[in-house]
């Protein structure tokens, strides 16, 4: 595990049923970037994610700053992995300030009422995430992307070292996908080990310090954006057939036609 690996990961295999889910994938999240997972639907990259985060059984080994997650209890691991995942489903009329201070209770127990620590770490996650002009609002009267702010507040306000999002830009106006982006990018170059899953691959090429790709269970490629997402690749993993655009963000991928 390199220096400024904050998550280490080395064949690590999920099986689900009789379902060979991830194949013996090998990863470090490092401090200070921002990874990109990539791949067509049914590669497998929320159940690796989702072992990333302790959340499902995988062989092999997964450690967090040097320890085994395993070895970790829920409320340990949680001050080390915030983890955002898919959906963003609220089902009590709870006021968006009060979802976002949930990202705190891994610092507290049951009875222990919130500190000044954990307010300010509250305020800048609604701050960040633009969601603090709703904060009073009821988190189901939201639409689809304040949901999504609310969500990803909620894993900022945890402030761990690790930060695992799976679509964080899914149901986003395409404003807040670049906000969310680069949100992620700076909370990564802040010294936070970032690993979100992005299906637009113009936004990953674009925000992505590393671009790793995924296919049927397999890590095929990972590297920068200009050296993964090549037209050739792009064909072989995702079926379609693109070109690539030069821009002041780098190399953007733009898509023409399935194959």
């Amino acid at each position: 595990m390199s220096a400024k690996s904050k998550l280490h990961a080395a064949d690590v295999v999920v099986r689900l049923g009789n379902v060979l889910a991830v194949d013996g994938a090998a990863l470090d999240l490092r401090a200070g970037e921002l990874t990109v997972l990539v791949g067509p639907n049914g590669a497998g990259k929320t159940t690796l994610m989702r072992a990333f985060a302790g959340l499902v059984p995988a062989e092999g080994r997964i450690e967090v700053d040097g320890k085994p997650i395993g070895s970790l209890d829920p409320r340990d691991r949680a001050r080390q992995i915030a983890y955002l995942p898919q959906g963003h489903r609220f089902h009590w009329p709870m006021p968006v300030a009060a979802v976002v201070a949930l990202g705190r209770y891994a610092y507290g127990d049951t009875f222990s009422s919130l500190t000044d620590v954990d307010r300010a770490a509250i305020a800048r996650a609604l701050k960040a995430t633009a969601a603090d002009t709703f904060a009073a609002r009821p988190v189901t009267t939201l639409s689809g992307g304040e949901r999504a702010r609310v969500a990803l507040a909620r894993a900022l306000a945890t402030e761990a070292p690790v930060l695992l999002a799976d679509e964080p830009t899914a149901s986003l106006d395409p404003r807040h996908q670049l906000v969310v982006m680069e949100l992620l990018a700076h909370v990564a170059h802040d010294g936070g080990a970032v690993l979100a899953i992005v299906h637009d691959l113009a936004l990953a090429a674009r925000f992505a310090d590393r671009i790793v790709v995924m296919d049927r269970a397999r890590l095929v490629a990972e590297g920068r954006p200009h050296e993964v997402l090549t037209p050739e690749r792009i064909a072989s993993v995702f079926g379609v057939e693109a070109v690539i655009a030069d821009d002041t963000a780098g190399a953007i991928p733009i898509l023409r036609r399935p194959l």
